[in-house]
């Protein structure tokens, strides 16, 4: 079925979502807040206008070329049935096979992941990957699920969006509450249907699977090596840094650790439920501990409760955003106190945010390569898949430092030409590269 419908997002990237009631599985009605796809393409717009694409060519790049929606029934425990409502969509494969993660979040809709999959195509453009950008996701609390349930999801998701994907074609990876055991699922059930076992058709599996080596760590380790980047091109010695991360989850839990081994001294973390604060920085390993204990990081001896807002408004040099899209708006922009913004996270600043940011003279590292690494080692594993022939997670560090190094560069060298922000910077190479694959190739028929 295709969607032409376009539904309120509300959630975002690599993230501890918080626990709540089962939202009902049917279609999302609409809501106050803007929807994420709007600000995708305002993005997109202020890109096209420095590079004065044609109309012609920003009609193309600005649509999903495929687009599927499907409710599907699983059964539960109890023997009844629940139905559920997943998307699928493919924003452009001119560059190549599409990729792209899966989300299972309550609160996933339609705008969320048409924005989140033309990201991604701007995403594996802007570091030179030869892959187009996709998305998915189910509106499933997935956190209310037995294992035996979140597989019977898994599986009929799978069966449903099998026509789109295929190594060559589609190549979902994990996102928000999706995991290895989730694409070990994935790829099994796409490999029953072919009838032969196919590893390339998904990425971030199991090591056993065909995984690699370093993909756990990749989101985390991508953004802290464009924040060395960043570092170099300002003057500023990372090694007497404070840092803040907005949200403990995998990408920023490792970024934070990264930074911490850097000699940065993190001053505040937060997950879902709030915040912890400590201007003479924060026992990592100890909030890791109280974290694996309670639950939240919210609670910690070692440091005030603070709120997620208030986690971007603390005094630091370095602030990396790693929970949800729209936190940094115009309303909190004038209060932040970094040097340096790395967005792990997808969408977390709004576009009136990035010219107030600009302005003040903040370094924001853009979603798109600050948050890279990740589909960099998903390519790497892609490729691995292919060849049948493993790396070592040195090789795969140092071949994601090189891409990551080479691209930061290049946005940070654009960013100067034009006289830009680094997001427009980054959008303008991303979006030139997908258009000129789409003049090269045509239109057929």
């Amino acid at each position: 079925m295709i969607v032409t419908d376009d539904i309120g997002a509300r959630r975002g990237a690599n993230v501890d979502t918080v626990d709540r009631v089962q939202m009902p599985s049917g279609p999302v009605q609409p809501t106050a807040q803007r929807d994420l796809f709007d600000t995708a393409i305002e993005q997109f717009h202020i890109a096209a206008d420095v590079i004065g694409l044609d109309d012609d060519m920003r009609r193309i790049l600005e649509v999903c070329q495929t687009e599927l929606t499907v409710n599907f029934p699983v059964e539960m425990d109890d023997g009844s049935v629940q139905v559920f409502t997943g998307h699928r969509i493919q924003h452009n494969n001119g560059p190549g096979p599409t990729k792209g993660g899966i989300r299972y979040h309550q609160d996933v809709t339609i705008g969320e992941v048409r924005a989140l999959a033309m990201w991604m195509t701007w995403k594996c453009a802007v570091v030179g990957l030869p892959f187009g950008g996709a998305k998915g996701g189910v509106r499933v609390n997935p956190k209310l699920l037995s294992q035996s349930e979140l597989q019977n999801l898994t599986r009929r998701y799978t069966a449903e969006i099998s026509s789109m994907i295929g190594p060559t074609r589609d190549i979902p990876a994990p996102d928000v509450n999706t995991n290895p055991q989730i694409m070990a699922w994935l790829m099994d059930t796409y490999s029953m249907q072919v009838g032969y076992s196919v590893p390339g058709v998904t990425t971030g599996k199991p090591l056993v699977l065909g995984g690699s080596a370093g993909r756990n760590e990749a989101t985390g380790r991508g953004c802290v090596f464009a924040i060395e980047s960043a570092a170099k091109a300002l003057d500023l010695d990372l090694s007497s840094t404070r840092t803040a991360v907005q949200g403990f989850g995998n990408a920023g839990s490792i970024a934070a650790g990264l930074m911490a081994d850097g000699g940065s001294r993190v001053v505040a973390v937060s997950d879902s439920r709030g915040g912890t604060a400590n201007p003479a920085g924060l026992d990592l390993a100890a909030v890791h501990e109280h974290k694996r204990r309670t639950g939240s990081v919210i609670g910690f001896a070692g440091g005030e409760d603070i709120s997620n807002r208030e986690v971007l408004e603390v005094p630091c040099e370095v602030l990396i955003p790693a929970a949800l899209e729209n936190q940094i708006d115009a309303d909190n922009a004038t209060r932040i106190q970094a040097r340096i913004v790395a967005e792990a996270a997808n969408g977390p600043t709004s576009p009136g945010a990035d010219d107030i940011l600009y302005d003040r003279g903040i370094f924001v590292i853009p979603d798109i390569l600050a948050n890279a690494g990740g589909v960099t080692v998903s390519y790497f594993e892609w490729v691995q898949a292919i060849q049948a022939f493993p790396w070592t997670e040195s090789d795969v560090n140092t071949r994601m430092r090189e891409i990551m190094d080479r691209a930061f560069a290049g946005v940070h060298e654009t960013a100067t030409t034009h006289g830009t922000h680094m997001r427009t910077a980054a959008l303008v190479r991303a979006i030139g590269r997908v258009a000129e694959f789409t003049r090269v190739r045509g239109i057929f028929p």
